[in-house]
């Protein structure tokens, strides 16, 4: 049988409209014929319940169920989001070959014709980029003044977000991981404050935003979107015309992660404290107040009145829905839904505080995975509501902007029509430690269940062909490895086997049990650890315990570090000013530098390769990207880029509908593993 799908996925430009994809059958799976239109945005939505109508109706709604059995009295579900219809729309819109028919302002038509016509010199955005920020344009510029044609939009924003979302407008733009939601987010900001410069009376623009992250490892990475970044996206990637930087200035952006919202105690008291000065009285509230916990949070943002809200990976905020029926979830899933629950209730709560007390605009969601989580009341994996725009992984795939997932299919269990692989998790979740980082420490990373090791290792053995590849051509760039676990207890197991270990012997000393991979040891042939290590381990235990770098890493990284701390020092900020006060970088900041750096050369997560035998650094990405990737927990992806298209062993690929993101949504941030491995060298036990 061909496999054309899977030697040549690529189809479209990612610059242009993607008129061609390749067909999947009902499982989901390639059928090898490319049908000559754009593919379909097809998920499954709750529909929003229209505005209350005085007269009763005579009847009951009848629940056609299309929904594939979610339907219910309470809640129906439908298979055709509004998606579709709204992209036809902007499609039409996009074509019209005179500016004053846009209905735009000439601020907008101006950043509009530069993101579609300007001639980048380095990074020209994705077409998908430009879609997104189109979209938001569209719904906020253009159907006001379409009539009935653009009313069908703007009602449907209100109904799903006056079900799911009371007070908050929201509005969820769908871009798979990988296709650039850093750079839309910048977009927005710039078409809002350079508008909102020239016409600062209009209620559409503003020019205060408020990023929200999941974690600080996004933040970090986002701090981009700050205009006095050394590499600002503004000018580093030209997205906006070089006059208009000076509007951009006005622009106030605080970035934040959803924690943040969570009310701090305003007295540090002891049980036996709280109970004296509690008396027989009331419950004693030492908690901050909203007013004080905004403050703390977005001290720059106090004052304004029309705030725009930007929350990446925003699958992780939601309200939870009224009077849902209980899931029948048990064990380590319904420990999960909570947890989906308590910091979903968190972030949107933050957000509704902020437009209690100052008031948001808009709130705009990017996500590749805006689906709802189990414990949200919802049917889990159904898609928000307000989701007006999709480009989906099978798109970024087609077009050649995305990482490849690949999944080791080897070998087929006998009678069973699904390769293992394809659901690692389920086959071996029994033989594998709890929660917990002393679970598994009686356990011998050399026996973990041979399911497991066949998947690493046929995972590696695709990355030391494409390694060599790589290394071959001169790509400056190596591939990465990534394993993401369930949990931290499983995670340093499948560190120890990756990486080495020292095994403990009756006399109390130690024997090297050398890493099983060899491109990613961290130790010599004489059992002498590398300074730079191949591999690292990343977890919430490390962080917290302070399990961070060997001392070495300062030494063989101190060129790094100092361009670190200078960047610091430019761009201000709290953690400037700590360092004008003499504070030492610490563990945790570089880490996370690291992890934000990966495969940047001259930086903390690069390969300075300063002499032949210096090991590269590895560090870790964003969290959800990976961890959304699926059940089974275990992934290799290699970077194709525009421009720069590796092409490695063919891989092996399902679909986003039934693959990656229904397993996925269930299998996100908490304590994960990330293992890194960035190659650019050889080191002594490999080249042996």
């Amino acid at each position: 049988m061909d496999n054309h799908f899977f030697e040549r996925p690529i189809l479209n430009s990612p610059y242009s409209y993607p008129a061609r994809h390749w067909e999947l059958d009902a499982e989901g799976q390639p059928t090898q014929r490319i049908v000559e239109t754009r593919r379909r945005a097809e998920f499954i939505t709750p529909i929003p319940k229209p505005k209350k109508q005085k007269r009763k109706p005579t009847q009951d709604a009848l629940i056609f169920d299309e929904g594939k059995g979610l339907s219910t009295e309470k809640q129906l579900y439908d298979p055709t989001p509004i998606i579709n219809d709204l992209r036809y729309q902007v499609d039409q819109w996009r074509k019209l070959p005179n500016p004053r028919d846009w209905l735009v302002t000439p601020e907008t038509e101006r950043l509009l014709q530069h993101w579609r016509h300007h001639s980048f010199s380095s990074f020209r955005p994705f077409f998908c980029q430009v879609e997104a920020i189109e979209t938001v344009i569209w719904l906020t510029e253009v159907a006001p003044k379409m009539g009935k044609a653009g009313k069908v939009f703007i009602d449907h924003l209100a109904n799903a977000n006056r079900d799911a979302n009371p007070d908050l407008m929201r509005l969820a733009l769908k871009l798979a991981t990988g296709a650039g939601k850093t750079t839309v987010m910048a977009m927005l900001i710039a078409w809002q404050t350079i508008n909102f410069a020239r016409r600062s009376n209009s209620p559409h623009f503003t020019r205060g935003f408020l990023v929200v992250a999941p974690g600080l490892t996004i933040k970090d990475r986002l701090r981009l979107l700050q205009p006095n970044d050394p590499d600002s996206y503004y000018v580093s990637r030209e997205l906006i015309p070089s006059d208009m930087l000076d509007d951009l200035k006005r622009a106030k952006i605080v970035i934040t992660n959803f924690h943040a919202f969570k009310l701090h105690e305003r007295v540090e008291l002891s049980a036996g404290g709280r109970a004296l000065l509690q008396g027989r009285g009331g419950e004693l509230n030492t908690l901050e107040t909203e007013g004080q916990m905004l403050q703390r949070v977005m001290p720059d943002l106090m004052g304004f009145k029309n705030i725009m809200v930007l929350n990446d990976e925003a699958h992780h905020c939601y309200r939870e829905k009224p009077e849902a029926e209980d899931e029948d979830l048990k064990g380590d899933e319904r420990k999960e839904a909570e947890k989906n629950t308590e910091a979903a209730r968190v972030w949107i709560s933050g957000l509704e505080a902020v437009n209690r007390k100052l008031g948001v605009a808009r709130v705009i969601d990017l996500s590749a995975t805006p689906f709802f989580l189990s414990g949200s009341g919802y049917a889990e994996g159904t898609l928000f509501p307000w989701t007006m725009s999709d480009f989906s992984l099978m798109d970024a795939i087609e077009c050649g902007i995305v990482k490849l997932p690949r999944v080791p299919v080897a070998d087929n269990i006998p009678g069973e029509e699904m390769p293992m692989f394809r659901d690692l998790w389920e086959h071996i979740r029994a033989k594998m430690p709890k929660k917990g980082r002393g679970k598994g420490g009686a356990l011998d990373p050399l026996n973990l269940p041979p399911q497991l090791q066949t998947a690493l290792e046929a995972l590696y053995g695709h990355y030391e062909k494409t390694y060599r590849l790589w290394e071959k051509a001169g790509i400056r760039v190596p591939p990465c490895f990534i394993v993401v676990c369930q949990n931290t207890a499983i995670s340093k197991l499948v560190y120890d086997y990756i990486s080495g270990f020292q095994r403990e012997k009756d006399d109390g000393s130690t024997i090297l049990e050398n890493g099983r991979l060899a491109l990613f040891r961290n130790f010599d042939e004489h059992g002498n650890p590398f300074p730079r290590p191949n591999t690292l381990l990343i977890d919430s235990e490390q962080l917290e315990s302070g399990e961070a770098l060997d001392d070495n890493f300062r030494d063989m990284a101190a060129d790094e570090i100092a361009r670190f701390r200078d960047e610091v020092m430019q761009r201000g900020g709290k953690l400037a000013d700590e360092l004008r006060m003499g504070k030492e970088l610490d563990d945790v900041t570089l880490l996370r530098e690291v992890m934000n750096t990966v495969g940047k050369h001259g930086q903390l997560g690069g390969n300075p390769l300063r002499r032949l035998r210096r090991h590269a650094h590895g560090g870790l990405g964003c969290p959800d990207c990976y961890a959304c990737a699926g059940r089974s927990g275990l992934r290799h992806t290699t970077s194709l880029r525009a421009g720069h298209w590796p092409r490695p062993a063919p891989p092996v690929l399902r679909s986003e509908r039934r693959g990656l993101v229904q397993c996925g949504i269930r299998r996100h941030l908490g304590d994960s593993l990330r293992l890194y491995r960035q190659a650019g060298h050889r080191s002594s036990a490999a080249a042996a």
